[in-house]
């Protein structure tokens, strides 16, 4: 398939200042990894026009890395997944950007913030009216109420998998009240109990905010796992080669799905994106049950890496990775007083340091950061071991970090489709 043009995706070709994590606690082969990912990155942004400016973020300092920049210069693609040595830190790099009056790509800090609470998010989406498995939040052990089976259970605050594996999925009360003490214990945080949906599962990716287009549906297939509490996508389905679930799991795109089907699917996830108020672009996990779409994971933040999802079903719509990420930079730059919109995402316009000139931006390379590189096949970062390995450390979640598996191609099952392993 062809790649849109720039032309006629809208791509602005205004300067960008790349917001970046690289946590110096990473192992050397890690840190290696997400530069690699950012040089990809860079480069891609590059071919379509784009002057880049790479901003590191390696402590706390967010806005003394910024305020050097004009808000008025540039467009800021915010690729800062979490600052380093603060867990569950995704919305900060927002929050700084806000402040200094940068328009930038993505969702807004309050969005951020509230995707990592499973039980707000859950109540904003049933009263918008998208299915969502029934639950409950168990503090303790002691306080377990529940009596549907099987059920999964999943620490409050946590992304990426992290506290799920087989034995998250359970078939009675007594392993019920184990694993929440387990998660309580682990993780200090409140476990979420939800119940199980055994059905085929899908990752729906879409971008846009007046009009929502939705990239091409992929199917996570689970034929090799005959027992009901493997068929899920685990820690170490994405994080850890040669595992079972990294082995095992395929990822069909397209999906193979009925017309009804289809804008069933479509129209509950454009209905979680407005509910949500998502901005630019997101990624959603669905079940299917009898008829019904149930939405597991709502993921405003999703990995950008040039073999995560979001790459991938924008590749199978016609977007070379290049034009995947100008298409992303378009969306924010309408926002942006200089390059197309009125206003600034925080409702104000940007006001540059005092005494500062507008003159025009250019691109400022950073040391460490380099280009060139081919394309390389990359593992992801261990953000930390398996869970059936090593404890998560108490007061802690893992950090994200960039860089994937890599790509897993291979004969598809379904007609014209083409399979993956994200």
């Amino acid at each position: 398939m062809k790649s849109r043009t720039s032309a006629s995706r809208g791509s602005c070709g205004c300067p960008v200042l790349l917001l970046y994590n690289l946590d110096p606690g990473w192992a050397s082969g890690d840190r290696e990894a997400a530069l690699t990912a950012t040089d990809l990155f860079i480069e891609a942004l590059r071919t379509e026009g784009h002057p880049v400016t790479p901003v590191r973020v390696e402590d706390v300092g967010l806005r003394r890395l910024l305020s050097p920049y004009d808000p008025f210069q540039f467009v800021a693609f915010n690729w800062c997944e979490a600052v380093p040595g603060i867990p569950r830190s995704e919305a900060l790099a927002a929050e700084a950007l806000e402040e200094l009056g940068f328009v930038y790509t993505g969702s807004s800090a309050p969005v951020l913030r509230l995707s990592g609470n499973k039980r707000k998010v859950k109540d904003l989406l049933r009263r918008a009216g998208v299915p969502t498995p029934r639950g409950c939040v168990c503090p303790t052990a002691d306080q377990v109420r529940w009596n549907r089976f099987p059920a999964i259970v999943k620490p409050l605050r946590e992304h990426c998998s992290v506290g799920i594996s087989p034995e998250a999925v359970v078939l009675d009360p007594e392993a019920l009240r184990d694993r929440v003490a387990y998660v309580t214990e682990t993780y200090r945080q409140p476990a979420v109990v939800e119940e199980f949906i055994d059905g085929r599962e899908f990752r729906v990716t879409i971008w846009g905010n007046r009009t929502l287009e939705i990239l091409p549906v992929v199917e996570m297939e689970f034929s090799g796992f005959s027992d009901l509490r493997e068929r899920l996508c685990t820690w170490d389905a994405k994080f850890t080669p040669g595992s079972r679930h990294y082995t095992g799991i395929r990822t069909i795109a397209p999906a193979s799905l009925r017309v009804g089907e289809r804008r069933q699917l479509e129209a509950v996830s454009r209905a979680a994106y407005r509910a949500m108020g998502i901005r630019d672009y997101a990624r959603f996990d669905f079940r299917l049950r009898d008829g019904v779409f149930y939405l597991l994971d709502p993921n405003p933040n999703p990995d950008l890496s040039s073999d995560a999802s979001l790459a991938l079903t924008a590749e199978l719509a016609g977007y070379s990775y290049g034009r995947m990420g100008g298409r992303l930079v378009t969306l924010a730059a309408m926002r942006h007083p200089v390059f197309g919109g009125r206003h600034s995402v925080s409702g104000r316009k940007p006001r540059p340091p005092a005494g500062r000139r507008r003159t025009p931006a250019r691109a400022v390379p950073e040391p460490g950061v380099r280009s060139g590189h081919p394309p390389l096949r990359r593992r992801r970062p261990g953000m930390a071991a398996a869970e059936s390995r090593t404890t998560v450390a108490a007061e802690t979640s893992p950090p994200r970090r960039r860089g994937t598996v890599p790509r897993r191609m291979g004969a598809s099952p379904l007609p014209a489709t083409r399979v993956f392993q994200d």
